[in-house]
């Protein structure tokens, strides 16, 4: 379903055709994320990704970039994750040439304009308070430091305010010529596209663009002994709990059971979380898990915003569900519903252009192979009740949990107790 074209500089484009659309979505994604950042450069990757929208020298201003665009009715955004950036956009067919060159002009040619670096050095302290002065975000924080402390994966991918105070103009370009480069970049397109004039585009605009070192990262620590607690105290109504058990990475076979497990548990209004959390123990408003997978770790993990003064009563009856997958299979029926649940919701995603050129250029940029949409629901299919049983107990042990509370709680003694399962 894709055509791949790699170019003499190591740039992948990669393209899926899917020609009833009037769209053409497309992606730069790019493999370079934090867990490649030194402490000191901590929030050098996303500080960038920043930066490319602030003008290059045909487009001096983040004005002219939007208006470049947007004026044609389409839209673009970025985001920076663990291990990938990604600068994307989305707009009709015929419109599809302008974007591309709107886009590689920010990545190529940025012009990191000194005053503007001090203005978005604010945006982004503000955007860290943000977090930090939002209860359920601030969990997921901490129980990201528990899961992996000193460790990249551990800290903040914007970084601290130290760390971004420090990062200066010429450590960012180092940082961008060392590590924004063809050979680890993926071009993704979907939609209303042909393979054969995109890879002419890309040989005639991109072709100069200089491959750069190798990238490596630092290796997930698995020396975690727990249970492990951390209590915060905020002067909230409610208290903001967040669960985190190691996962499974992306080479793992067992992810698709883990895929097929998590949606038992808490993706959904029919999961064994919201059933019994909140409908029959009316203890959370939201109450859901998910999973991550990384290149050599994962994480699996839960979010319950429940009331303050039921707190060691939700902990337990979470923590009761994860037991309940450990010491009983589930039953046949269950088991294809979540099956069927996957279908549906894969299906309905992969009506977007964009979605479909990110499920083949993730794949294809982050490994270990990529599989088409059919591929994936055969091995979700294959998955047996006693598949969900093992991955529970593999990954569910009270040594290797982690739980952040945030709340109008001064210790953690009073729910010691309640983590041991």
């Amino acid at each position: 379903m894709y055509e791949l074209t790699t170019l003499d500089n190591g740039l992948r484009l990669l393209t899926v055709a899917m020609p009833h659309v009037h769209s053409a979505s497309f992606g730069f994604f790019v493999g370079v994320g934090s867990r490649y950042e030194s402490e000191a450069m901590a929030g050098a990757s996303h500080f960038i990704e920043h930066m490319l929208f602030k003008g290059t020298e045909r487009r001096p201003t983040a004005l002219h970039i939007a208006e470049a665009i947007e004026t044609k009715g389409g839209i673009f955004n970025a985001s920076t994750g663990l291990e990938a950036t990604l600068f994307w956009a989305k707009v009709a067919a015929p419109h599809l040439p302008e974007a591309l060159d709107v886009l590689s002009d920010m990545l190529l040619c940025p012009k990191f304009d000194p005053d503007e670096m001090e203005k978005e050095r604010g945006v982004i302290n503000e955007e860290i308070s943000y977090t930090s002065d939002s209860p359920d975000s601030l969990s997921q924080i901490l129980v990201n430091q528990m899961q992996w402390p000193d460790h990249p994966l551990g800290r903040e991918i914007a970084g601290t305010r130290q760390s971004v105070a420090n990062l200066g103009r010429p450590a960012l370009l180092a940082f961008l010529a060392d590590h924004y480069c063809p050979n680890q970049t993926v071009l993704g397109l979907a939609g209303r596209v042909d393979h054969n004039e995109a890879a002419a585009w890309a040989q005639t605009h991109l072709a100069e663009w200089a491959p750069g070192p190798g990238l490596s990262f630092e290796p997930a620590s698995r020396n975690h002994r727990g249970p492990n607690l951390c209590v915060e105290y905020r002067d909230t109504e409610q208290a903001h709990l967040s669960f985190s058990f190691e996962g499974l990475s992306r080479r793992a076979p067992d992810r698709f059971v883990l895929r097929q497990l998590n949606v038992i548990l808490g993706e959904g209004m029919r999961s064994r979380l919201f059933q019994q959390v909140r409908e029959r123990l009316g203890l959370a408003y939201t109450v859901d898990s998910y999973v991550s997978t990384l290149q050599d770790t994962g994480s699996t993990g839960i979010y319950a915003g429940v009331a303050a003064s039921r707190t060691e009563e939700a902990i337990r009856a979470i923590l009761g569900e994860l037991d309940r997958l450990r010491q009983e299979p589930v039953s046949e029926d269950e088991l294809r519903k979540a099956q069927d649940f996957v279908r549906g919701r894969l299906t309905l995603s992969l009506e977007d252009s964009f979605t479909v050129a990110a499920w083949y250029a993730r794949q294809e940029l982050l490994g270990p192979e990529v599989l088409d949409p059919v591929s994936v629901l055969e091995r979700i299919e294959a998955v047996q009740e006693k598949d969900i049983q093992r991955v529970a107990q593999e990954l569910f042990r009270p040594e290797l949990l982690n739980l952040a509370i945030v709340g109008p709680f001064t210790d953690d003694e009073q729910f010691r107790q309640a983590v041991c399962f």
